[in-house]
């Protein structure tokens, strides 16, 4: 139904969409996540041509929307955007706002605008408003009008940018059940949301955008329990890390315990937990000390708020060479020490790099008394 082909767009030097192509079905839900900043309000103003793109072409059936002479009132009848912000006319009541556009911008009977409009506002919960004014309503119900108003111009495609961001929880739950319904009718719809479990519920797909591109497509399913690229499990879980390349044993070993205490503290971790990273750290630091000098260790801690888990992870440039067995081992306390401060533990060797990964223990070290 849209075939969106190398989209480009920028504001200055900043290249806020990177080559964008992705095709979207007719009936499909997409959610579009990602962090702040890359580019996923952009997208969508620039499929209606709120934004202008650079270069690229945007093309519903076979009409593409970026060719010159395009009508650009036509496109964004086709497509149309519901925003943050409500954006309905303050000194028209809520019928009036709903019934402008149908009668100015596609020719619609007064009488049939009206009877049509009041469909519309029983569909979302809201036709005894149909004579109030925006300022009379909450800001759930304006959201409710303001989806009302864009179905009343039939559009094919339904643009959400964030519509519930201005909202607290309550009216978010009001807005969701609408759009939720719209879903089970098949509508077309894109969503830029920061609602995980509601973009779990109501998609067929999910993007994750990330520096100005679709970084990783898929069904809910894959992104939110499986997801294949890193940048992707780093948001959906909400991991913060902290990173340390160690090149020689004359590492500064006090000045990253102290970063590693602070980055503790700024994940409010217990005492216990962070008692064992520290201990844990140390042990595998004396256990990788004899294989410094073949290959840069690299030591990164992975707290995932989602998942309530502080990982630690190993790299280290080199032949496969499991840290942990072998004869550079002074003795075996090291690794009983640490084996009892882990909940779990993985070994692996790709491309020429060992991985040891560790999820911290929360509790006591077993053994301990």
């Amino acid at each position: 139904m849209i075939k969106i082909d190398r989209l480009n767009k920028h504001f200055g030097n900043l290249h806020v969409l990177n080559d964008v192509s992705t095709t979207i079905q007719k009936g499909d839900v997409v959610s579009i996540i990602g962090p702040s900043g890359c580019g996923k309000s952009t997208f969508l103003r620039c499929l209606n041509l709120l934004e202008r793109p650079d270069s690229g072409h945007v093309l519903i059936g076979n009409e593409d929307m970026l060719a010159i002479g395009t009508n650009v009132s036509a496109v964004r009848q086709k497509m149309n955007m519901v925003f943050q912000s409500f954006n309905l006319f303050s000194h028209l009541t809520i019928l009036e706002n709903l019934t402008l556009g149908p009668i100015q911008l596609k020719g619609v009977d007064p009488s049939a605008a009206k009877e049509k409009a009041m469909e519309l506002l029983r569909l979302v919960g809201l036709a005894e408003k149909f004579g109030h004014f925006p300022e009379e309503l909450s800001g759930g119900q304006k959201q409710r009008v303001a989806i009302a108003r864009c179905l009343a111009m039939d559009p094919e495609v339904i643009l959400f940018d964030e519509p519930t961001s201005a909202l607290d929880p309550t009216m978010v739950r009001e807005v969701l059940s609408v759009i939720r319904k719209l879903a089970k009718d098949g509508m077309t719809m894109l969503i830029v949301t920061h609602e995980m479990d509601f973009a779990r519920d109501v998609s067929n797909r999910v993007f994750y955008m990330d520096a100005g591109g679709i970084h990783e497509d898929g069904t809910p399913e894959q992104i939110f329990q499986n997801p294949q690229k890193a940048k992707t499990r780093a948001f959906i879980n909400r991991t913060r890390s902290l990173s340390f390349p160690i090149e020689t044993e004359d590492f500064d070993f006090y000045g990253m315990n102290a970063q590693i205490e602070a980055f503790c503290e700024k994940q409010i971790l217990s005492k216990r937990l962070r008692q064992n990273l520290l201990l844990l750290v140390e042990e595998v630091l004396q256990v990788h000390r004899p294989l410094l000098g073949r290959g840069r260790l690299t030591l990164t801690i992975e707290y995932s708020e989602r998942l309530n888990r502080l990982e630690l992870i190993c790299t280290q440039d080199g032949p496969d060479r499991h840290p942990l067995e072998g004869d550079h081992l002074p003795d075996e306390f090291g690794v009983l020490i640490i084996r009892s401060l882990v909940e779990s533990l993985d070994y692996s060797h790709a491309d020429g790099q060992t991985r040891l990964s560790m999820i911290v223990r929360a509790g006591a070290p077993l053994g301990s008394v």
